[in-house]
């Protein structure tokens, strides 16, 4: 079985946003990485990308700019999975959300990689045990969840097959660990594993208070940012229930809970909106809101910029 410290070799298939800035993570904490693609031309884009992202990291003090070079230095490229696999220890899956062509591409990686190479999938919502049930070797395969922007955001939802034996698990967790990044282990393959769960069923009362009239897209947006918002960076929803009393909890509960939407479709204004074009960012800024370009970029600005500082924030804790 193997050990952590038995991975040299990473690689990552599927060169977009999330697969360059997973290689970027594991090269920055001193792995050799190979990131595969098929086309070159997303494999200069990615290899670009990262550079000018471990750049704006160090000019913000999260790295220095005299590591940028050395790091970039251990990712390889390659339009070749057999070569990007080859000796590799764990592997990160991180193609387009399909089912089919992800099942594929276990297959190959099946049939390509050493038999304790653990295989692990970026999927957000897809279920591990389906994409890999193409394979023969399916107790080394896993789900690694990174949230995007990958070299910000901790959390790495690690989630566990009927299959997948303690080693694999426990490897997986080290690895992250050791990489800077929060690993928590979803014991269960469940479709949206553990915080899209909890994310979507936030998503879904949201559009549903837009939808019944009962306030305006900014009012929700304001009442959760300015509110309870503020709080989850440190008190998650069961530390609050045990801080306030799970009495009090169960009466709240008794009360609100058979007022709250509980449809299991999504909402009736998204489909309306979807169906007319008004997309958000993507569709000239029409959405719940209307969004000019320069409302966009300082929305992202701003992400960037807190995302940041809480990262800044959470290594000054860890240091301490």
């Amino acid at each position: 079985m193997m050990k952590l410290g038995d991975i040299r070799k990473i690689a990552v298939i599927g060169g977009g946003n999330m697969g360059h800035g997973c290689a970027m993570v594991f090269a920055a904490a001193g792995y050799s990485v190979a990131l595969y693609s098929r086309r070159l031309e997303t494999l200069q884009k990615g290899i670009e990308a990262m550079r000018k992202d471990l750049t704006f990291l160090a000019e913000h003090g999260l790295g220095k700019l005299e590591d940028v070079e050395p790091t970039m230095a251990r990712v390889t490229t390659t339009q070749d999975m057999a070569e990007a696999v080859a000796d590799a220890d764990f592997v990160l899956e991180c193609v387009a959300e399909d089912m089919a062509l992800k099942q594929d591409v276990f297959q190959s990686l099946d049939e390509m990689c050493k038999p304790d190479t653990i295989l692990a999938t970026n999927t957000s919502v897809m279920s591990p045990t389906e994409i890999g049930s193409k394979a023969r070797k399916r107790d080394r395969i896993i789900g690694t969840h990174w949230w995007n922007p990958p070299f910000l955001i901790p959390l790495v939802e690690v989630v566990q097959t009927e299959l997948t034996p303690p080693w694999v698990i426990d490897v997986t967790m080290d690895l992250h660990r050791a990489i800077g990044k929060h690993p928590v282990h979803c014991k269960k393959d469940v479709p949206g594993f553990v915080a899209n769960r909890l994310q979507h069923a936030l998503w879904r009362e949201a559009l549903s208070i837009v939808e019944r009239g009962i306030a305006d897209p900014a009012t929700v947006d304001e009442s959760l940012k300015y509110g309870p918002g503020l709080r989850l960076p440190v008190l998650g929803p069961c530390e609050n229930a045990d801080m306030v009393g799970l009495d009090l909890t169960l009466q709240i509960h008794d009360y609100v809970l058979k007022h709250l939407e509980d449809s299991h479709e999504p909402s009736r204004l998204l489909r309306e909106k979807v169906a007319k074009g008004e997309l958000g960012f993507k569709s000239g800024g029409v959405g719940y809101q209307t969004w000019t370009p320069e409302a966009q970029q300082a929305l992202r600005s701003r992400l960037l910029t807190y995302l940041i500082k809480a990262v800044k924030q959470m290594k000054e804790v860890q240091d301490k």
